[in-house]
Formats: C-alpha cells, sequence, structure tokens
C-alpha cells in the first residue's frame, strides 16, 4: 500500500460573512498518522470536507495519489433508524457486493467481511442486529465499514466516541497497523494524550493554524501551554483538546 499526501496552499473557507477558516498553510506527509486538533468551531471539519472535495473554499488543496485512490471514511457517529432490521454483516455486505445484501453475501466477499470484522474484534457479533448493538460496538464496525474496499488515505472524525478503553485500544492499533503498512491517516482528534502517543504530526486550528508539526515537539511549547493548560504530558492529563 502506498498512501498520498497532502499539501494545503493558502486555503480560507468563508460561509456568509463568517471566515471559517483563514491562511491554511501545512502538509500531510504519507504513510503518517496526522492529526487535526483545535477548539469547537474551529474549522477542522470544514478543513477535511473542504479536503474531501465536499465545501467550496479559496486556495488549493491537492492530493498526490499513487495506484489506490480509495478513501476510507469514519463519522463520528451513525445516525440511523434503530428498529431497521439490518444484521452487522449485512451493514458491512453493502459496501462490497453489487447484489442486494437480502439474497445473502457472496461467498467470495464473506472472507473479507469475516476479516474487517476479526480486525475490530466484532466476529462474534456478525450475525447480530445494527440496532442492538451499543455505541461503541457500532463505532467499531463503521471503521470495520471503512476498511471495504482496502483504502489508502483513511479520513476519522473523531472515531473513539463510545468506545470503552479495549475498544480504543482495538482501533487504536488498527490504525498504526494501517499506516505501519503505508496507509495515510488524517484523523480529528480531542484525545491531546492519544495524539502525543501516536500521531507522527499534528495541526491545532482554530480559524488560521497555532500549532503544526510533530506532537512530541509542539506540545511542548508556549503556545502549547496556553492552549491546554493543564496538560501533562508525564501524567494524567486533560483529554480534550477543546
Amino acid at each position: 500500500m502506498h498512501g498520498p499526501s497532502i499539501t494545503f496552499e493558502d486555503v480560507s473557507l468563508d460561509l456568509g460573512n463568517t471566515s471559517v477558516l483563514s491562511g491554511i498553510n501545512f502538509g500531510i506527509r504519507a504513510g503518517e498518522i496526522h492529526c487535526v486538533v483545535g477548539a469547537n468551531g474551529g474549522g477542522k471539519t470544514s478543513l477535511i470536507r473542504s479536503m474531501l472535495g465536499q465545501m467550496p473554499h479559496k486556495g488549493n488543496i491537492s492530493i498526490e495519489w499513487h495506484d489506490n485512490r480509495t478513501i476510507g471514511y469514519v463519522p463520528q457517529s451513525l445516525d440511523f433508524d434503530k428498529t431497521l432490521p439490518v444484521r452487522v454483516i449485512d451493514f458491512i455486505g453493502m459496501t462490497c457486493q453489487r447484489r442486494p445484501v437480502f439474497t445473502g453475501i457472496s461467498s467470495a466477499k464473506r472472507g473479507v467481511v469475516d476479516s474487517v470484522l476479526e480486525r475490530v474484534g466484532m466476529a462474534g457479533k456478525k450475525n447480530s442486529m445494527l440496532g442492538s448493538l451499543s455505541g461503541g460496538e457500532r463505532q467499531r464496525v463503521l471503521f470495520a465499514q471503512a476498511m471495504i474496499p482496502e483504502p489508502s488515505l483513511l479520513v476519522l472524525d473523531e472515531p473513539m466516541t463510545g468506545l470503552d478503553p479495549d475498544g480504543k485500544a482495538i482501533i487504536e492499533a488498527a490504525i498504526v497497523e494501517f499506516t505501519t503498512a503505508g496507509g495515510t491517516a488524517v484523523w480529528i482528534n480531542h484525545d491531546i494524550a492519544q495524539v502525543y502517543e501516536i500521531a507522527q504530526a499534528m495541526t491545532y486550528i482554530d480559524r488560521e493554524i497555532l500549532l503544526d508539526g510533530n506532537p512530541r515537539e509542539v506540545l511542548t511549547t508556549g503556545v502549547a501551554s496556553q492552549l491546554f493548560p493543564s496538560l501533562d504530558l508525564l501524567g494524567s492529563a486533560t483529554r480534550d483538546a477543546s
């Protein structure tokens, strides 16, 4: 796998008379975990949506792709009717076969589905109704779905929502495994201690860039101490970037 590199050049975004992003310049290196952090309403999600071509913006966002241009996306949560009679295996199967899932998962795809569910510790619940799962279990299923077909770019919008410690450890390990194999992960993350521990790069955005670089370097600066006054990188810390 060879994930893309991404470059943001003088990106700005206005909604009506409100400036959402201004003068955004930074790069995301291929094969790394790059976390985007910042205060609520600071423009993180708008930046990612601009990158995905979902919001109009000024400036240039270039993605240097290789052979695989597949993007996997994990949202913060899944909004759906919990009474919908859809099993976990059917929900995953929707992404990897053309025929309706009510006819069953094809034998050619069943191994792929089983593999991604095993990867997130949900193989034992593949026949459970999606609506019966806890919020954390649904997040794991969403992550599994994002891995079919295999992406080279993984976009994560606070994917740890509702996860217990075991679930967080499983998803963390899966993200690290993905980038170790060469994929690129762009991750909106409020957990600064987690960013410090596993990300290779981070960018703090509050309309403009306030921090950018290796977390182990930028989180020890004076600017970081003002943004995160209770942050303790050597012990317990506030786990919220906002």
